[in-house]
């Protein structure tokens, strides 16, 4: 949130409090006519304390100080009114106590405006870290209706191990989604790593199978030295990459370990499935990685939906998994944004408003009206609007 943003806010903030003094200004009146007007010997003094304590709930500090010190005087009032109370024990005990609660109150205040300013802090680092490692994808990309999700796991996180891009190359669009095994710190560095690595490679390597030899190599050597020697050859980042051209239906896609897309399309919801998914990215030092090129068909109107295992493995208190595919399948007609704002309304619902672990999702659809029929395929196979649902179900054809 920017500052030409954060100011008219904390104006209107301002203007509510100074509103709200009229509530704890006009106890104090009502309870010291009441005192005044009450037959002697009962006491309404002690009751001054709600003033300073309501005030706290909507003011800073100084404004409930300043409202403990009118409740303060407001009793010294009484007793200057009655007379033969000032100088007494018993009222100079009321005094004190009061004097001290409403000391009390504003300091409590106090630690509790220093606390949510650095939690604001805290809050705007994060964002602009999120910002910088994990820029947002835009609305549009290239002839792609695009949008994204990112909820984080850790509490007053805005950016965890899940990470996602895009990138434009002369004949489409390259896109990532992966996920790096832990979280904190560590998962966020190597998230950070991957896709500084993709978005150098993304727009200059010919072939899908080239930039994921160029992916490895560049995250391997930092995986495989973690912080902690006990986690060596157990870190990991799984992923899927995806070329997405601008005029024809054929998408391709490489899979390393990770969960497979979802293709919505008239009220189904297909996981595009890899048959011979490649190892995730930094285990490639125990073997050559064989990256095999997977292609789908991406119509117009086809949403394609990618994710992390954060949504298929979040659970609600009895332990049910989310039903990604089955909520998905019911909203194919919808636009990638509102499908997203159904997803995360739905997903936080499902789990409680808690994730245990960090989820990222992209819904995109291509925007053409149609494609030109592609005249090598027409004699071999059946154009795209003639594909079976056996077809459709199958998803993918490896090459």
């Amino acid at each position: 949130m920017g500052f030409r943003q954060r100011l008219p806010r904390r104006q209107r903030s301002r203007q509510a409090s100074d509103a709200l003094l009229a509530v704890p200004l006009g106890l104090i009146v009502t309870i010291v006519l009441a005192d005044v007007l009450s037959p002697r010997g009962v006491p309404l003094g002690p009751l001054l304390i709600v003033a300073p304590a309501i005030t706290a709930s909507f003011a800073g500090p100084v404004l409930t100080g300043a409202m403990g010190g009118t409740a303060v005087a407001a009793l010294l009032g009484i007793g200057l009114i009655h007379g033969n109370l000032l100088g007494t024990l018993y009222f100079d005990s009321q005094i004190i106590a009061l004097l001290v609660v409403s000391v009390i109150v504003t300091v409590f205040r106090y630690l509790q405006v220093r606390h949510d300013r650095e939690l604001t802090q805290v809050r705007t680092v994060s964002e602009v870290t999120q910002n910088v490692v994990m820029r947002p994808l835009p609305r549009r990309i290239g002839p792609l209706r695009v949008a994204s999700m990112y909820l984080a796991a850790q509490e007053h996180a805005m950016i965890g191990g899940d990470l996602y891009a895009a990138v434009r190359t002369p004949t489409g669009t390259r896109l990532i989604i992966g996920d790096a095994r832990g979280k904190g710190l560590t998962a966020i560095s190597d998230a950070a790593l991957l896709l500084g690595a993709f978005r150098e490679a993304a727009h200059r390597e010919a072939t899908l199978p080239a930039l994921m030899s160029y992916l490895e190599h560049s995250v391997c050597w930092n995986l495989a030295e973690p912080a902690e020697a006990e986690t060596a050859g157990e870190c990991f980042i799984t992923a899927a990459v995806l070329d997405i051209p601008d005029k024809t239906a054929r998408a391709q896609m490489v899979t390393c370990g990770h969960p497979p897309p979802l293709l919505l399309r008239h009220g189904q919801a297909t996981a595009l499935s890899a048959p011979r998914p490649a190892p995730p990215l930094g285990l490639g030092g125990l073997s050559r990685p064989d990256y095999r090129v997977d292609t789908f068909t991406l119509e117009p109107n086809d949403v394609l939906l990618l994710h992390t295992d954060g949504l298929t493995e979040a659970r609600d208190a009895r332990g049910v998994f989310y039903p990604l595919a089955e909520r998905a399948a019911a909203w194919t007609d919808e636009s990638p944004p509102a499908l997203i704002r159904r997803l995360r309304t739905d997903l936080l619902a499902h789990v409680g408003g808690h994730l245990a672990d960090d989820a990222a999702v992209i819904a995109l659809q291509h925007t053409h009206s149609q494609f030109p029929t592609e005249p090598d395929r027409r004699v071999h196979e059946p154009h795209p609007s003639e594909e079976t649902a056996a077809t459709v179900r199958r998803g993918i054809t490896t090459l």
